[in-house]
């Protein structure tokens, strides 16, 4: 690594090749990222040295390192929420169209939900398919029950029995001469 001015030049040998990259602070870390989540040899921790506390992800809960310490805490996290659903980004920006599909089924139900991205950390990304024994994201919890990932949410959701089982736990109310367990 050397600082030229606001620039940084940085050599890396991934494998057999060697990479340069030079420019401002941001853009090489955000390289060395890419390289680093496209590479089996390299870990992305390895980087966080290099970059300033400002472009860092800011978590409200630290994520524990150890299988165990996840699981509890994706544990707590599912228990704290009626409605939780861990997907690849946030609601207001999924990062891809099975977690926007159950978004949007979840924004048409009318309920409050939580959710977790599962993105910003490797340990929850295996840890909540260890936790709940399935291997796709996105999940949806409701009540501390795994209901399933986008197919059977969907489906759920157009046979009414997710409306159903929102009500039953308290999630929504029902309405009126609409739901079908309202009388």
């Amino acid at each position: 690594e050397e600082s030229i001015g606001d620039n940084i030049k940085i050599m890396l040998r991934v494998g057999g090749l060697r990479l340069l990259q030079c420019g401002s602070v941001p853009a090489v870390v955000g390289t060395m990222r890419t390289i680093a989540a496209r590479s089996s040899r390299i870990r992305l921790s390895n980087f966080r040295s290099f970059s300033h506390s400002d472009f860092e992800t800011k978590r409200k809960v630290p994520v524990p390192e150890d299988s165990a310490a996840i699981k509890e805490l994706i544990a707590e996290q599912i228990q704290e929420h009626k409605v939780m659903v861990y997907m690849k980004g946030t609601p207001s920006m999924p990062q891809c169209g099975f977690s926007q599909q159950v978004v949007r089924i979840l924004h048409a139900t009318g309920v409050e939900f939580a959710s977790v991205n599962v993105l910003e950390d490797d340990g929850i990304r295996q840890g909540i398919k260890d936790f709940s024994q399935w291997p796709t994201i996105p999940q949806l919890y409701i009540n501390g029950e795994f209901v399933g990932g986008c197919d059977i949410v969907t489906q759920a959701f157009q046979s009414g029995e997710l409306e159903e089982t929102l009500i039953k736990a308290g999630a929504i109310e029902p309405i009126p001469g609409v739901n079908k367990t309202s009388s």
